[in-house]
């Protein structure tokens, strides 16, 4: 779900900002990062950006259709009114 290089940038840029004598301890605190923001990250309910375009596309669709039946419904109440009042007329 979340892409390798995303989470090894934010890793290198915490890294960066450590003091020297912290950056000297190695590979310990670097793969200790990697693991606490990789579990931190997995408890994220989060999509894809492919995933939430996909749903954005389904979504407007969706309210299309709703939109031209709730035109379709103001029609036929609209007709069904009028067929009535030219059945009380008559």
């Amino acid at each position: 779900m979340f892409e390798p290089d995303k989470i090894e940038k934010v890793v290198k840029q915490m890294q960066d900002s450590m003091p020297k004598a912290v950056k000297d301890l190695g590979s310990d605190i670097e793969s200790k990062i990697k693991q606490g923001l990789q579990h931190q990250l997995s408890k994220l309910d989060v999509v894809t950006r492919e995933e939430f375009d996909i749903q954005t596309q389904v979504l407007l669709r969706t309210r299309q259709k709703l939109s031209d039946l709730e035109e379709k419904i103001d029609e036929l109440l609209n007709d069904n009114k009028d067929h009535q009042e030219s059945d009380k007329a008559d």
